[in-house]
């Protein structure tokens, strides 16, 4: 089987060095040649092209890891170009935006597989890649009404190979809420701590692991982040809403010096965080 990637990043980079244990034939895409080099010359990928309609029509599956405009994009401009039957697969962290989008293009000879690996750090591109950061993490499919079970089977599969040990399916609209809330949430949250800070002191000298867990996100692409807020603003601002909700609770209580009230939310929160595995 011939895998395309499309987008060599810290995503795509990934995704080809897992599949790569396997017995396929995995083809690089990239606009900047000198990320196909490296991919080449770190034996990532077999074939490399800076040229998709060169490869395009002899790929059996193809994953876009590309920002969410930029996949639409690559879509409008080479659909022609893909294998009949192909699958197309996708990395986007929005699917609804997605799905919504391509929705047009489900009866052109190919069949797409919207899917969401969660993973990644705070460092971009192919140099950073590492296949470790796949391992226990959880993937999530996005059926259609158009998909099949058998290219639907075929992209869970290939998650396992990758070594996500989770692979869920869930309908679009579901995808987008939850991950409002586990992702989406958490990193503006990170962005406003952050960005709370005074600088009237060298925070490097006060902070410990509770600081350094909750900011690291802090440090994000801009470019990807603004896109994926943006994509899915109606629920990310439902989510704001209730953390603000939530943090208005506690700083009552703080405010009226309600100690019960405090350790009830403390409480509260311990057991929901164990109740999740």
């Amino acid at each position: 089987m011939k895998i395309g990637i499309v987008g060599l990043g810290l995503i795509g980079g990934t995704y080809a060095k897992a599949l790569k244990r396997y017995p396929y034939t995995i083809v690089g895409m990239d606009i900047d040649e000198s990320v196909i080099h490296y991919a080449l010359q770190n034996n990532i990928i077999d074939i490399g092209t800076t040229n998709p309609s060169d490869v395009l029509g002899d790929l059996d599956v193809v994953f876009l890891c590309l920002y969410p405009k930029a996949a639409v994009s690559f879509i409008q401009k080479h659909i022609t170009s893909f294998k009949r039957d192909a699958i197309i697969s996708d990395v986007v962290g929005v699917k609804r935006f997605l799905i919504d989008r391509l929705d047009v293009y489900q009866n052109d000879d190919v069949e797409f597989v919207f899917a969401h690996p969660i993973a990644g750090r705070e460092k971009v591109g192919i140099k950073y890649s590492d296949e470790a950061i796949f391992h226990d993490a959880n993937f999530v499919i996005t059926p259609t009404k158009h998909n099949t079970l058998e290219a639907l089977n075929l992209i869970e599969t290939l998650a396992k190979q990758m070594g996500f040990k989770n692979v869920s399916r869930i309908a679009d609209y579901e995808h987008d809420d939850i991950i409002a809330y586990t992702s989406q949430l958490t990193h503006a949250i990170a962005i406003s701590l952050v960005n709370s800070d005074t600088d009237k002191y060298d925070t490097g000298l006060f902070i410990g692991d509770s600081y350094k867990d909750l900011t690291r996100i802090a440090m994000i692409n801009e470019s990807l982040w603004s896109e994926l807020f943006l994509n899915n603003k109606d629920f990310l601002l439902r989510r704001i809403d209730a953390f603000e909700k939530q943090l208005d609770l506690l700083k009552d209580a703080l405010a009226n010096k309600d100690q019960a009230k405090l350790e009830e939310l403390m409480r509260q929160s311990t057991k929901k965080r164990g109740d999740i595995k």
